[in-house]
């Protein structure tokens, strides 16, 4: 009988040698926590398609986000709804509107919390397009310049990093100049430079009535077929000034966000999005898996896959299990 000189059981032993020689190590410090600001008062609204998580008013919002802190995260990625929408999504620049609030009072009792706000107007448009619509069309030039005023007005109010997600063409330079002529040079761009258009962000955009009423979002997000063209996208907003890329989704994308680390080196955070949350979260309810293990699989294969960041609504769950 033949015996290999080599044999991989024998790095497997034991779980000491196993830890020893483990070469993907998940932390409390790779994770970021997304959560919703609405307006009004002591709104605390159960998401449907995301058993576990919320629409917050800024006062429960406080009270999530001293809970995220006491299990150690110190990222946190802000989305808004606001209480009006129209054409030109102008709630989104407001210097009072609910992401803008939310900054400065998570800043004002935890100011060592990074906080990354979502650039985009889907939520504050009539719409429901990540871009201004008119005509039957996204006018790519207009929501840019729109854009511009909603990073100045949340990084003014107090966000580390902006993070633009509508996948319009040259907003990464429109952000960057237009943030360095305010003498806000310190400010992070984190654009998500690899937006898929995936079924994946339903039961995010179902949550805040981001889904398109005209037409769909495939002029301006990325064919789930096309990784070449997806690494293309992240190139150019690195040439751009891009400081962090995002990609999402995450598990859907491994592949891209494989390649986009090897051949740019550069800080690379992942999107574990509304979806991939859900359908973890529905096989565990039903006992089909084991949640703690395979949430915790998940994010280990995304960070192995390259990812500095994981954006997931598990991150307390994998906080709290991580210790």
């Amino acid at each position: 009988m033949y015996y290999p000189s080599y044999r991989m059981r024998r790095l497997r032993q034991s779980p000491s040698l196993r830890r020893l020689l483990r070469e993907t190590s998940l932390s409390v410090d790779d994770l970021v926590l997304p959560l919703i600001v609405t307006h009004g008062e002591n709104v605390r609204e159960p998401i449907a398609g995301m058993p576990g998580c919320f629409l917050y008013s800024i006062g429960t919002l406080l009270d999530e986000v001293r809970q995220a802190y006491e299990v150690g995260l110190r990222a946190l990625l802000l989305y808004g709804v606001p209480s009006h929408r129209d054409i030109g999504a102008s709630a989104a620049y407001d210097a009072e509107g609910t992401v803008q609030m939310a900054v400065k009072a998570i800043k004002d009792e935890l100011p060592d919390m990074v906080l990354i706000t979502d650039v985009c107007v889907c939520a504050y448009t009539d719409q429901g397009h990540c871009g201004v619509y008119q005509d039957d069309e996204v006018l790519n030039d207009v929501t840019i310049e729109v854009l511009a005023k909603v990073a100045i007005s949340h990084a003014e109010a107090g966000a580390d990093i902006v993070a633009p997600s509508d996948m319009m063409d040259g907003r990464v330079a429109a952000i960057r100049s237009a943030l360095d002529d305010e003498g806000l040079f310190d400010t992070v761009l984190m654009p998500v430079a690899s937006g898929f258009a995936s079924g994946f962000y339903e039961p995010f955009t179902a949550a805040v009535g981001t889904r398109p009423v005209v037409g769909d979002q495939l002029t301006y997000m990325v064919d789930p077929a096309n990784g070449e063209e997806a690494v293309r996208e992240a190139l150019l907003d690195i040439e751009e000034g891009a400081d962090i890329i995002m990609i999402q989704p995450a598990l859907p994308c491994l592949d891209v966000i494989r390649t986009v680390k090897q051949d740019t080196r550069f800080p690379l955070a992942a999107h574990s999005v509304s979806g991939e949350y859900s359908m973890l979260k529905a096989v565990a309810e039903r006992g089909w898996l084991d949640e703690q293990r395979v949430v915790t699989e998940v994010a280990t294969a995304v960070k192995r896959a390259g990812a500095d960041l994981i954006i997931t609504s598990y991150a307390k769950d994998l906080a709290r299990w991580l210790g």
